[in-house]
């Protein structure tokens, strides 16, 4: 009976110990998460902070604390660590079939460490990869998420995201050009529709005059606009529209592009489109179609 009681107190004595080694563990983990939440939430507004490091860095140092509270828990416990001592003397097979079974898991979780320390997106930046359009909405260990347009959530590996040709509208500057494209007729006066595309364009609420942000003269042309197309039917002028933010920039071409229409209807300027012609030979009953 004597041997049973100091068993049971043995045994208390060690649940304890595992107990109190979880609660620390626990309670060092979510105090950590807390104070770097609010680090990051203090420091979002601040060019200068970079919150995909430090969110990356965050989800790297709760998973250290986890992992030592079960190292902990392991050499507190007899049995335990003696099997884990069983376990580590044939660590050599167990590494390599491991290694062999989360190559994957290892490649995304590399490459998210290279992605968080060169930079080449970062949160809340619009990109482009595989066909995916999208504001970056997180990087964790193992993927990339990427919130598209329509609200939807785009996840891709980072080992993926590390070898894709990534078109980012936010890297080094904010500032980006639309191009404003408009169709005119052959017997339409270039000059004017140049002049008014251009008018157009100016006085928009959301252009800006970029020359002075990308180092050029004020002699150079604020909004240029070009023919870049004379094609079978109609002759294309290309105006360049500067905006403050990707965001921005979508906006302003969805707005000119019905402007410009709406202004070159009251000018009375043609965009023209494909028409047919239908001749009939009333000798032979014939019809001959001629598209335009």
């Amino acid at each position: 009976m004597k041997d049973f009681f100091d068993i049971s107190k043995q045994e208390a004595f060690l649940l304890l110990q595992m107990l109190a080694i979880v609660l620390v563990t626990l309670i060092i983990y979510y105090s950590f998460n807390h104070f770097i939440e609010k680090l990051i939430n203090r420091q979002m507004r601040k060019d200068s902070f970079n919150s995909t490091s430090a969110k990356f860095l965050q989800r790297i140092v709760r998973v250290l604390i986890v992992f030592m509270g079960l190292a902990f828990v392991i050499l507190t416990i007899p049995d335990l660590r003696s099997i884990a001592t069983t376990v580590l003397a044939g660590a050599g097979l167990l590494v390599a079939v491991i290694g062999f079974a989360s190559q994957q898991v290892l490649s995304n979780f590399i490459s998210g460490i290279m992605i968080v320390f060169t930079k080449p997106y970062r949160l809340n930046d619009m990109v482009s990869v595989r066909g995916n359009d999208g504001v970056v909405e997180d990087v964790t260990l193992r993927h990339t998420v990427i919130r598209n347009f329509r609200n939807r959530r785009v996840i891709i590996p980072n080992s993926i995201m590390s070898n894709e040709v990534i078109v980012n509208s936010n890297f080094a500057e904010d500032i980006c050009c639309e191009w404003i494209e408009m169709d005119i007729s052959y017997t339409t006066d270039i000059s004017n529709a140049r002049k008014i595309m251009k008018e157009e364009v100016i006085k928009h609420r959301l252009f800006i005059d970029h020359r002075q942000m990308l180092g050029k003269s004020k002699d150079d042309d604020i909004a240029p606009i070009r023919v870049i197309t004379v094609g079978q039917f109609s002759i294309t002028l290309r105006a360049w529209a500067w905006a403050a933010n990707p965001g921005n920039a979508f906006e302003l071409k969805c707005e000119l592009l019905e402007i410009i229409k709406n202004r070159f209807d009251k000018e009375g300027i043609e965009i023209p489109y494909p028409y047919s012609n239908i001749i009939f030979d009333k000798k032979d009953d014939l019809k001959i179609i001629n598209q335009t």
